[in-house]
């Protein structure tokens, strides 16, 4: 018998690929309804193209996809972090840039933030188990920082405040505006997702962080 020539093992791989990331996307989706404890992998196989063995075959167990499911919507934040151009913009403008990017995509990715709400009733004790935890803080951290050095050597930002600060503060209002959203609405009569309102919200932001940074 023939030897598989390079292009059916290139095939193969690409097939595999697809079937992994067929089942993280709907993985996240069903982690994200119904939580770790609720979702079933029985209904994530019968969701996709494949089957509960292949599943394990891939990721070893439920706990692992979930974990898998985790790390890979942190990794699309991340990667989008890493990858935004900023350093040619002047430092307030690279600033609400990132904010805004921060805001549309929280914005766009809700199962994201469940999953996070999720983990954190957890306690993180599945995130605490990831081999990528050390790399997930680091883009964000990174180009905030750089961002923080040059609007201080410019004399436009106050320097008592750090990149996690203002990563903490970017992320609290994007995350309350999606997470909260239903509750805020019963109570108040106002939908945070509004798209009439959605400018006014991400000039917010940017005018928040701005101004936290600038304030003597």
């Amino acid at each position: 018998m023939a030897a598989p020539t390079s292009d059916t093992g290139d095939v193969r791989q690409r097939d595999a690929e697809r079937t992994r990331a067929e089942i993280l996307d709907v993985a996240t989706l069903e982690f994200a309804d119904k939580g770790y404890a609720g979702a079933r992998v029985d209904e994530i196989a019968a969701r996709t193209s494949t089957t509960k063995r292949m599943i394990y075959y891939y990721f070893g167990g439920k706990e692992q996809l979930y974990l898998a499911a985790l790390e890979n919507a942190y990794s699309v934040i991340r990667g989008i972090e890493r990858e935004v151009d900023v350093d040619d913009l002047e430092p307030v403008a690279a600033i609400r840039r990132l904010a805004e990017l921060t805001f549309d995509h929280h914005e766009s990715h809700p199962d994201f933030l469940r999953l996070v709400s999720i983990e954190n009733i957890h306690r993180a004790e599945h995130l605490a188990k990831s081999d990528l935890l050390p790399r997930l803080a680091d883009p964000a951290v990174d180009v905030l920082g750089r961002i923080l050095e040059r609007g201080r050597a410019a004399g436009q930002f106050r320097d008592d405040v750090d990149a996690l600060d203002v990563h903490m503060v970017i992320s609290s209002f994007c995350v309350f505006r999606t997470a909260n959203r239903y509750t805020f609405q019963a109570i108040f009569q106002r939908d945070m997702l509004d798209p009439a309102r959605r400018d006014h919200y991400r000039t917010m932001l940017g005018d928040l962080v701005i101004d936290f940074l600038t304030a003597r």
